[in-house]
């Protein structure tokens, strides 16, 4: 193991030795706090159509084997738009951008056991395309062409690579912690 902290760069480590200041006091700090309120405010963007309506993600959470829904629902509200905010502003960051993290990791198989299918349309959707109806837009029937299947292709590629980057975030989170910037470091306490 290193002696060096994770966010100080020894000059004689550096191909830029210079540089050395501005990476220690600008660069890294402010670099972290921006990734950890980039990493939580997202959890926050996520979380907010589920605490609205916290009981809506029954069903989906029993799916997955957690029972009982009514309870686990709200939890995962709760984690995701409170523990968005808390790793957003470096409060008790490393537990909850773990807890986050587990959770995101069971999005990441999720969207990997349960894709999104080979198409969009019904065979009578795929006829009313065909026929030049007035719901689809020129447009719309370039894309929409094979039924759908590479419009579906592409949301569940984004739906992984999303996933698994905000999970890959969550756990850098949890490994580093607040960093510089945060009520924990403020408060001089960190798990």
């Amino acid at each position: 193991m290193s002696s060096l902290s994770v966010f100080k760069n020894e000059k004689s480590h550096l191909y830029l030795p210079f540089m050395s200041d501005f990476y220690n006091g600008f660069a890294q700090p402010f670099g972290w706090a921006l990734f950890r309120i980039i990493i939580g405010g997202m959890l926050v963007v996520e979380g907010w159509p589920k605490i609205v309506a916290p009981l809506a993600q029954v069903g989906f959470v029993e799916n997955l084997g957690f029972y009982p829904g009514w309870l686990w629902s709200p939890m995962l509200a709760g984690m995701q738009f409170f523990g968005g905010v808390c790793i957003a502003i470096g409060l008790l960051t490393r537990p909850i951008a773990l807890a986050n993290a587990v959770m995101l990791a069971i999005t990441v198989w999720f969207h990997v056991a349960h894709p999104y299918g080979d198409a969009l349309l019904t065979q009578a959707g795929i006829d009313a395309l065909k026929s030049g109806s007035e719901y689809f837009t020129p447009d719309g029937i370039k894309r929409l062409a094979d039924g759908g299947s590479a419009f579906l292709a592409a949301v569940q590629l984004k739906a992984e690579l999303a996933s698994i980057f905000w999970a890959a975030g969550a756990l850098l989170v949890a490994a580093f912690g607040g960093g510089y910037f945060s009520l924990d470091r403020m408060f001089r306490k960190q798990f």
